[in-house]
């Protein structure tokens, strides 16, 4: 799990990956808590949070981005 001050250095394209993974572990995870393999019902609850956590900070960036682009225009 990266903290938010990790995942501000990464560029848009590694959050947006960063994203995909984790959501492929939730939709495995949740494979698993439907056949009852899965150990810890609250790392599915964690890795949904991670995931918020990353396009949080992708969208952040894009904001930032366009607020520093509409000043250059003014």
């Amino acid at each position: 799990m990266a903290t938010v001050k990790e995942l501000r250095e990464l560029s848009r394209e590694e959050l947006l990956g960063r994203a995909a993974d984790l959501k492929k572990q939730v939709f495995e995870m949740k494979n698993k808590h439907n056949t009852g393999v899965l150990d810890s019902t609250a790392d599915l609850q964690k890795t949904r949070r991670e995931i918020a956590r990353v396009l949080t900070v992708a969208r952040e960036g894009e904001l930032r981005q366009a607020k520093s682009g509409a000043g250059e225009k003014a």
